[in-house]
């Protein structure tokens, strides 16, 4: 199967900008220096869940519980799991899962998960 492209996880309109590009006036804008500074050896051909993986990596590093306890204004925080194994497929191959599990925290009348309230 193809891995996911990066519309498919980051939504319609998504696009990779080549090293000597001007980056965009408006919008998110990720360098390729966060992404190898993670450990991704080539920003520039990596797929969609290689980019997804170092962004979480990346946010977790400043987004702990120690910092959200230290502070009221801040609602997000990441928490890791130990590891598991599964096995996958016909032949049964052994694949590690790391795992981490993410908090949001806002006040409590509040019932669904809405990035306005973060």
């Amino acid at each position: 199967m193809a891995e996911f492209t990066i519309n498919e996880v980051f939504g319609a309109g998504t696009q990779r900008l080549e090293a000597s590009a001007a980056a965009p006036s408006s919008g998110l804008f990720i360098p390729d220096s966060v992404f190898t500074e993670v450990g991704l050896s080539n920003p520039s051909g990596a797929n969609a869940e290689q980019l997804l993986a170092s962004i979480v990596i990346k946010a977790k590093t400043a987004l702990t519980e120690t910092a959200f306890d230290a502070d009221l204004d801040k609602s997000i925080y990441f928490e890791t799991d130990l590891p598991d194994f599964i096995n996958r497929g016909e032949n049964n191959v052994r694949y590690r899962l790391d795992s981490m599990t993410i908090y949001f925290a806002k006040l409590a009348p509040l019932t669904e998960i809405d990035p306005n309230d973060y």
